[in-house]
């Protein structure tokens, strides 16, 4: 390799444009601006996200976030978590004396995140994933239907 043979990959330095030079160059004239309006003439510009008096986009959505209202009443517990109670039947009463899941839970739906080593049986009113569901039926446990 010698510095003197250098250049860029083929393809990759575009040349400029040379506006204004002309009809020829196809960009005489108004110079690939368009005829008329703010656009065309000098200096006409307009501040990041303009839409023309519109009220913009980031002025319209909502900055406060979002809280969803069924949130606090669904708990998701984990496999590991599960592994760990004394108890051999999983459910809501369970979970809640253990404290994965508070007194005021609605739903709970047992996830697919970590092991389960001993087989529990888990009641029908807790929600259970299927990787979950298969993890616990090869740890030799099983699942109620409801």
């Amino acid at each position: 390799m010698r510095l003197n043979t250098l250049k860029p990959q083929a393809g990759s330095k575009k040349t400029a444009k040379r506006v204004g030079r002309g009809p020829g160059s196809g960009l005489g004239k108004t110079a690939g601006r368009g005829v008329k309006g703010q656009k065309s003439r000098s200096g006409g510009f307009h501040k990041v996200g303009f839409e023309g008096g519109q009220m913009p986009l980031q002025r319209r959505v909502p900055k406060i976030g979002f809280n969803s209202r069924t949130n606090p009443f669904n708990v998701e517990v984990r496999l590991d978590s599960i592994s760990k109670l004394e108890a051999e039947t999983i459910d809501l009463a369970a979970l809640q004396a253990a404290g994965l899941a508070p007194k005021r839970v609605h739903r709970v739906k047992i996830i697919a995140t970590g092991e389960v080593s001993k087989a529990v049986t888990v009641a029908a009113d807790i929600a259970v994933t299927k990787g979950a569901r298969a993890a616990i039926e090869a740890a030799g446990g099983k699942v109620l239907e409801a």
